[in-house]
C-alpha cells in the first residue's frame, strides 16, 4: 500500500487565503522600499559553499551545523567537483554580486532588497521553517559615496521604522549596540575568553566549543540556564575605541532627531562574524521567546573578506512567517478571504461561452470576476456565488437579447436590473 507524499519536515505549502497576507507584506515593503530609492536585486538560490564559509564564517552555527551542503559532481575529468550551497542567508550572495558586476566603479551607493526563500537545517518551529523566505536590503558602496556614514544606519533604521508602522505592527522595539571594529572585537573576544575561563564548564556543551573558537558567539547562547552566567560577562561597550563611540553615537542621535525610539542592549552581537559596528534587532511581545520580528547590521569588512574592492555597508533580513504570526496576532483572527467582485451565474450550458465574453469585458476593467458554469442549477450558483463574491450576475437567454443583466448584492439582498455598458461602474461601487 503506497504512502501518501506529504511535504518535507521543515517546509510547508502556502494556501489562499494565506498568501492575501503574504502578498499584502511583500506589496509594502516593495512600495516603502521604492521610496527609499531601493531597487531589487535577485542572487541564486544556491552558491559556492566557500562564500558562506568565509563571509558568514566557518564557526557560526549556520556555517558548521545548519546549512544544505552537496558536492556538484564534474561533467568530464578535467573539471573540478564544486561544493554547492542553498543560501542560508543573502547578504553574502549580495555582496558577491557587487564585487562580480563591479557595482562599485560607479562611485555611487549601491541601495539593493531581495524577497526570497532561504534555507538552514535547524529544527522546526512556530514562526521557523527549514526553507523560509526573506525580506531583505543592503545599502553598500565605496567608502567616497559616504557607505560608512552613521547616516546610513539611521536611515535603515528609519525606514524599517516604516516599513513595522505600515504593515500595521504597533508596539515594537528597537534594540540597538554596536560591535565596533575588527580590533574592538578582537580585544573583546580576548576579554571574553579569560572571563569565560572559570564559569564554561556549567555552560552547555555548544557554549563550551565556542569559549575555544569565537567567544563572542557564546552571547547568542538562548539555553535559559546559561543565561545568569551570560550577564555576567564584559559588555563590549567597554571595548569599544573613539571612531566607534562616535559612531555609535552619531547614529542614536540621528534616531532621536527622526522620533525613532530605541533601547541599548549590550548583549546584542549578532550571530555573523561579518558585522562591525552598528547591529540591531526590532522585536515583539507577539511571538513569545523567540520575538526578534528582523535584525541586522553593519558590514565593513565583507567585501575585503571575499576578495572585493573596499565598500562598507549596511542591511538587514526579516523573516515573513515572523511577520505574519505579528500580524495575525495583532488582528486576533485568521486571514479572512477576499471576495472577487462578481460571479457570473450562466443559465444553461448554451450561456457558457457568452458569459466567458461578459467576464473578458469585466475583467478587463480591471474587476475580479468569477465564472460559474452553465450545467449548475440556479440555486447551487447563489451558494457558490455567496461563498466567492459580493455579488452575482445572472446571465441568460433573455438577459443577452436584452441587454439588461440582473445583479444580486449579497450584503444587501437588493437585486437591481443593470444595462450591459454600466455593468462595470454598476459592480465596482
Amino acid at each position: 500500500m503506497s504512502q501518501t507524499l506529504k511535504a518535507v519536515r521543515g517546509t510547508r505549502d502556502l494556501l489562499p487565503p494565506e498568501t492575501a497576507l503574504w502578498n499584502r507584506i511583500e506589496a509594502t515593503a516593495r512600495d516603502v522600499f521604492a521610496r527609499y530609492n531601493f531597487g531589487e536585486i535577485r542572487t541564486p538560490v544556491f552558491e559556492d559553499t566557500g562564500l558562506f564559509a568565509r563571509g558568514v564564517g566557518e564557526e557560526t552555527d549556520i556555517v558548521s551545523k545548519e546549512m544544505y551542503t552537496w558536492e556538484d559532481r564534474a561533467r568530464a575529468q578535467s573539471e573540478k567537483t564544486q561544493s554547492l550551497t542553498l543560501r542560508p542567508e543573502n547578504t553574502a550572495g549580495v555582496v558577491r554580486a557587487y564585487i562580480e558586476h563591479g557595482l562599485g566603479e560607479s562611485g555611487l551607493l549601491q541601495k539593493l532588497y531581495y524577497i526570497g526563500p532561504q534555507f538552514r537545517r535547524e529544527r522546526p518551529q512556530k514562526g521557523r521553517y527549514r526553507q523560509f523566505s526573506q525580506i531583505g536590503a543592503e545599502v553598500i558602496g565605496p567608502p567616497s559615496a559616504g557607505s560608512e556614514s552613521p547616516l546610513r544606519d539611521a536611515e535603515v533604521l528609519e525606514m524599517l521604522a516604516t516599513l513595522l508602522d505600515e504593515l500595521g505592527i504597533t508596539g515594537w522595539t528597537l534594540e540597538l549596540n554596536s560591535v565596533g571594529s575588527a580590533a574592538d572585537r578582537a580585544r573583546y573576544n580576548e576579554a571574553l575568553r579569560a572571563a569565560l575561563v572559570p564559569v564554561v564548564g556549567q555552560m552547555c556543551g555548544d557554549c563550551q566549543r565556542r569559549a575555544e573558537t569565537n567567544p563572542l558567539r557564546v552571547l547568542d547562547c538562548k539555553v535559559a540556564a546559561d543565561q545568569p552566567i551570560i550577564e555576567t560577562l564584559p559588555v563590549i561597550a567597554d571595548s569599544l575605541d573613539e571612531e566607534s563611540k562616535k559612531h555609535f553615537a552619531a547614529v542614536t542621535a540621528a534616531l532621536d532627531a527622526a522620533g525613532v525610539p530605541y533601547t541599548r542592549n549590550h548583549r546584542l552581537v549578532r550571530g555573523l562574524d561579518y558585522y562591525t559596528r552598528t547591529t540591531f534587532e526590532f522585536t515583539h511581545g507577539g511571538l513569545g521567546a523567540q520575538n526578534a520580528l528582523l535584525g541586522g547590521g553593519r558590514y565593513d569588512g565583507l567585501s575585503e573578506m571575499l576578495g572585493g574592492p573596499r565598500a562598507p555597508g549596511i542591511g538587514f533580513a526579516m523573516g515573513e512567517d515572523r511577520l505574519v504570526l505579528t500580524l495575525l496576532a495583532a488582528l486576533e483572527q485568521g486571514v479572512v478571504a477576499a471576495k472577487a467582485d462578481a460571479f457570473i451565474a450562466p443559465l444553461g450550458e448554451g450561456m457558457n461561452a457568452a458569459a466567458l465574453v461578459l467576464a473578458r469585458e469585466l475583467r478587463h476593467q480591471g474587476l475580479w470576476i468569477e465564472l460559474g458554469e452553465g450545467s449548475f442549477r440556479l440555486k447551487k450558483s447563489f451558494e457558490a456565488a455567496d461563498k466567492t463574491a459580493r455579488q452575482i450576475v445572472i446571465l441568460g437567454e433573455d438577459e443577452l437579447q436584452s441587454g439588461i443583466l440582473t445583479v444580486k448584492n449579497f450584503s444587501t439582498g437588493v437585486q437591481t436590473k443593470v444595462p450591459r455598458g454600466e455593468l462595470a461602474v454598476f459592480l465596482s461601487n
